[in-house]
């Protein structure tokens, strides 16, 4: 049986997670980085869900920030969940991971 989401992320694991909202001209990007405090599937309401109970499931990861802010991603098709295992290694970008996280949201081009 192949590992699911569920056996991908254990709490107190270090991760990075770039979520991205397409635009027409740009593409909006945000990072989070910290630690797994759990990962879930969740039900949220939704008129247009045409399920059982109107209900529509979201893959939820719940991570703790560096200075204890908990964050809530919900995880779809345009987000990208990276596995840190040296607090100490380079980030995606290159960069090195600081001991205060990174998260912000910034404006990136769309590939043409």
């Amino acid at each position: 049986m192949p590992p699911t989401e569920a056996d991908r992320f254990t709490p107190g694991q270090r991760v990075i997670v770039t979520q991205q909202i397409p635009q027409r001209d740009e593409v909006w990007s945000t990072r989070v980085t910290g630690q797994v405090v759990r990962y879930e599937q969740a039900k949220t309401g939704s008129w247009y869900a045409h399920s059982k109970d109107h209900k529509l499931w979201l893959d939820r990861l719940v991570v703790r920030k560096d200075d204890g802010e908990i964050v809530v991603c919900n995880l779809d098709s345009y987000t990208h969940v990276d596995l840190v295992s040296d607090p100490a290694a380079p980030t995606p970008d290159g960069s090195r991971q600081s001991k205060e996280g990174t998260s912000g949201s910034a404006a990136a081009p769309a590939a043409e």
